[in-house]
């Protein structure tokens, strides 16, 4: 009995063990998914990022305007339904490498669901109001 004792005590004490490495590896992947978007200059550019990589919809939405324009590689397209379909594949930026054009065009490392992952840019035109009335997105050269 007192062998089946230790032999439990050592079991549950190992499988803690295991879970506490287990807990922190998962933490530390989350650390390390943070990405960095101090790049982006533009405040409303940034916290459309940070909408899209939260897979907020309804935050990304509110930066826009209600009859917003969206091209995908020159092609437009309508606007609601393929970011619907987005979030749904929780795509996002894996990370961003280039911002230009006073921090409204963004370029970088992209997961796209079904699509893989690959370079992409996302360029914002923003109103005088501040909402983007116009997203460009597409394939960017490597």
């Amino acid at each position: 009995m007192r062998k089946i004792l230790c032999v439990l005590i050592l079991t549950v004490s190992l499988t803690s063990c295991g879970q506490a490495q287990n807990d922190n590896q998962l933490q530390n992947n989350k650390t390390e998914n943070k990405m960095d978007l101090s790049k982006i200059t533009n405040e409303n550019v940034k916290k459309a990022i940070e909408a899209l990589q939260a897979n907020d919809k309804d935050a990304w939405y509110s930066y826009f305007t209600d009859d917003a324009t969206f091209t995908d590689d020159g092609r437009t397209m309508n606007f609601k339904s393929f970011f619907d379909n987005a979030f749904d594949k929780k795509e996002k930026f894996l990370d961003i490498d280039t911002v230009e054009n006073e921090g409204k065009d963004i370029y970088g490392k992209f997961y796209a669901g079904q699509w893989g992952t690959f370079r992409v840019y996302f360029k914002f035109h923003q109103n005088t109001d501040g909402k983007f009335n116009r997203i460009d997105i597409g394939q960017a050269p490597k």
